[in-house]
């Protein structure tokens, strides 16, 4: 009777040591070693979230508006976007564009682009209501900063991270104006919210009026800030019009423009012993995926942060919209990032 208690004594010590240690690993795959809250080599650690599509709506032609529910969705404020992973895989980068203030609710809208990469598409053909969705907790680099007026400037989907900047700069008492452009009203989505704004919104259907008259940010008055989101050109227009250039806030839905022309670098891959050549004309992302093909990716476009890796050598061009200033000094993504030399070496 002693042995067969020992026995169970013994056994159920083992099963609960086992099941310990299986906690303190999934908290930190390096274990023994501490778990890191910043990567240093391959995908984001951060959990992901579950959320399931309680609504799906067109709140303009080619967009879709999904209402998305959650008790573990963290709060966010104006300006915030979440890394969506689409079924196949794919990650993508949307702007919320609901209320703060409705805790466990999330809103996304999402333009689909025919001749884009793929992920709109998906979307507006796979994620209907009573879907399940992953996704990352939200970031913001859009943050709204406390001011007396704002000018809000936005092209077609660009009106997502804006919708609740409006909110809550009217909340503030701001004194604040928007300029909305897009190619007609019919492709401009949440037309019908911002009509209660009245004479503080102006609409700006290229196929009704040409292009923004941007001409009326000379007329801002000091200390106004101006925030903008939609296509490249604009924002490029939006900064060159504005009286203080520093006092502008931009939102990208792609990569900035390049700072001059590309140039091949060497890449050492530390781990592995190997050195590649890096064309002007590719990304070190496919580079270093013809040695190992599994090194994972998805955006492309400096935005998900999959791709990221740590830098052991040599300096970096960043070319990212995602990295702070403190994960630059020793990673970079392979995918946008480029050498500033002739070497990097990565510890891969």
């Amino acid at each position: 009777m002693r042995r067969a208690l020992a026995v169970t004594a013994v056994a159920g010590a083992a099963w609960a040591a086992k099941r310990a240690l299986h906690r303190r690993i999934g908290k930190s795959p390096l274990w023994p070693l501490p778990a890191l809250e910043t990567p240093v080599s391959g995908y984001s650690p951060r959990r992901a979230l579950r959320a399931l599509i309680v609504a799906r709506s067109e709140p303009a032609a080619g967009v879709l508006r999904l209402t998305l529910e959650s008790p573990e969705l963290p709060a966010w404020a104006p300006g915030a976007h979440v890394d969506v992973t689409l079924p196949s895989g794919l990650v993508r980068q949307y702007s919320l564009c609901g209320d703060p203030a409705d805790p466990g609710r999330y809103t996304i809208a999402i333009r689909l682009v025919e001749d884009g990469r793929g992920g709109s598409r998906e979307a507006h053909a796979q994620l209907v209501e009573g879907a399940e969705l992953e996704l990352r907790p939200p970031r913001n680099r859009f943050e709204l900063v406390p001011a007396a007026s704002y000018a809000f400037v936005a092209g077609g989907i660009g009106i997502t991270p804006i919708l609740p900047m409006l909110r809550a700069a009217t909340a503030a008492g701001a004194d604040w104006t928007l300029l909305y452009g897009g190619r007609s009203r019919a492709s401009m989505p949440f037309l019908a919210e911002l009509a209660a704004y009245g004479d503080r919104v102006t609409l700006a259907p290229q196929d009704e009026t040409g292009l923004p008259d941007l001409s009326v940010l000379a007329g801002i008055r000091p200390g106004t800030l101006v925030y903008c989101c939609g296509p490249e050109p604009l924002m490029a227009a939006v900064t060159a019009a504005a009286p203080e250039p520093a006092a502008v806030h931009l939102e990208r839905f792609a990569p900035a423009a390049a700072p001059g022309p590309a140039k091949a670098f060497t890449v050492e891959l530390h781990r592995s012993g190997r050195e590649i050549e890096v064309g002007a004309d590719e990304s070190a992302l496919a580079a270093v995926r013809r040695e190992l093909p599994a090194t994972p990716y998805s955006c492309e476009q400096g935005f998900c942060g999959t791709c990221q890796h740590r830098v052991l050598a040599g300096e970096v061009e960043h070319r990212d919209e995602l990295l702070t200033d403190g994960e630059r000094e020793d990673s970079m993504l392979l995918c946008v990032s480029r050498a500033e030399g002739d070497r990097l070496v990565l510890d891969l």
